[in-house]
C-alpha cells in the first residue's frame, strides 16, 4: 500500500505563502491521483486540490482558485501545494491522499469517497 508524508505546515500571516510537500512511498504512485484535503477545527474535511495520475487534469475547490497551485513531480514521488494569499479561513489541518486512477473528485459539501491512502496531517495556522 502506498504511504503518503506531508510537510511543510507551519505558522503565516494574512497574505502569506506556505508550500506543502507530500511524498509518497511504499509502491509506485504513477497511477495515483493525488489530492489535497483540509479539516478545520469543528469542521468537516472538505476538499482543496487535486491531480490527476497524469497530470492531465487539476481540480481546485472555489474557496482556493487562483491563490493554492499544485504541481507533481514524479521524479520526486512528491505532490506540492503551494499556497499564496493566505487567508484565517485556510487555517486547518491538510491532508493528502492518493487514489488509483481517480477521475473526479467531491465538490464543496460532497462526501469524501475512500481514498486508498492518506497521510497524517500538516497543520497551517494563518494569523490575522
Amino acid at each position: 500500500q502506498i504511504q503518503l508524508a506531508e510537510s511543510g505546515g507551519g505558522l503565516a500571516e494574512t497574505g502569506g505563502s506556505l508550500t506543502l510537500s507530500c511524498t509518497a512511498s511504499g509502491q509506485d504512485y504513477t497511477y495515483y491521483a493525488m489530492g489535497w484535503f483540509r479539516q478545520a477545527p469543528g469542521k468537516e474535511r472538505e476538499f482543496v486540490a487535486a491531480m490527476s495520475w497524469n497530470k492531465g487534469h487539476t481540480y481546485y475547490t472555489d474557496h482556493v482558485k487562483g491563490r493554492f497551485t499544485l504541481s507533481r513531480d514524479d521524479a520526486r514521488n512528491t505532490v506540492y501545494l503551494q499556497m499564496n494569499s493566505l487567508k484565517p479561513e485556510d487555517t486547518a489541518t491538510y491532508y493528502c491522499a492518493a487514489d488509483y486512477l481517480r477521475g473526479t473528485w467531491p465538490a464543496h459539501g460532497e462526501t469524501i469517497p475512500p481514498m486508498d491512502s492518506w497521510g497524517a496531517g500538516t497543520l497551517v495556522t494563518v494569523s490575522s
